[in-house]
């Protein structure tokens, strides 16, 4: 098995300085995550340090260093309660949003992103999700055709994107063989979090790739096992929630 990790909630008030810890940590095991981007955040939950005048710099600078980045919706402001077709939560800036409303958002993201010189690959939903309407704008909006998100053991592909899949918050052992995303947002991580986060990459620093050394050109169709799995697994979660 080989593990990933993703990082939410990249923007100018971001907490800094548990975004520079991390980083520093990454340096040290050789951990290149994806970083997921909001373009223009208007959310006040993610408001947690002044603006960095700095921020386009440091992020050109991580971006150098292997770092993925990610196009994290544009505002991260929730719309509709609705969980589309990853529905991990009942919220979303995607999911249930009519399509034109959802051009304009990937639009105006992606337009921000490339005016600071960055092109990304990978889509990334906040709070993980999106609905069908959102793959046709990213079609229509950008070259995107990466998304990461949804419940399988291996990336597959599926209405022309290739889908990553993002199945684990914390850090464990997997036993199980397959291509494992763990998801974190550093700006709520605790001092345990790090701590244990830490503790984990010096035993299995090894299993960690970047989403960059993937082989998805011969990806292929979504496997019987993790259809089940996905179907299970949203089973689960609408029987706890």
């Amino acid at each position: 098995m080989k593990y990933l990790i993703r990082l939410d909630d990249v923007c100018e008030t971001m907490g800094w300085n548990k975004w520079l810890r991390i980083e520093t940590m990454f340096d040290s095991y050789g951990i290149k995550p994806l970083i997921a981007v909001i373009p223009h955040n208007e959310d006040p939950m993610q408001k947690i340090d002044p603006p960095n005048p700095n921020y386009w710099q440091w992020l050109k600078k991580v971006e150098l260093k292997g770092w993925e980045i990610g196009l994290h919706g544009y505002n991260h402001v929730y719309q509709t309660k609705e969980g589309g077709i990853n529905p991990i939560h009942n919220r979303s800036e995607f999911a249930g949003v009519p399509l034109e409303v959802q051009k304009e958002k990937i639009k105006k993201g992606i337009t921000k992103l490339n005016s600071m010189g960055f092109s990304p690959k990978i889509f990334v939903a906040p709070s993980h999700t999106f609905d069908r309407n959102t793959l046709e704008a990213l079609k229509s909006e950008s070259t995107i055709r990466i998304i990461s998100d949804t419940m399988a053991l291996n990336p597959y592909k599926q209405d022309d994107f290739v889908f990553i899949p993002q199945q684990v918050g914390a850090v464990r052992n997997i036993p199980v063989p397959g291509i494992y995303t763990f998801c974190y947002h550093p700006n709520t991580m605790t001092e345990t979090d790090f701590l244990n986060l830490e503790h984990f990459l010096s035993n299995h620093k090894r299993k960690f790739i970047a989403f960059n050394q993937l082989k998805l050109n011969n990806v292929k169709s979504k496997s019987l096992i993790d259809k089940l799995l996905a179907l299970s697994y949203f089973k689960f979660r609408a029987i706890f929630r």
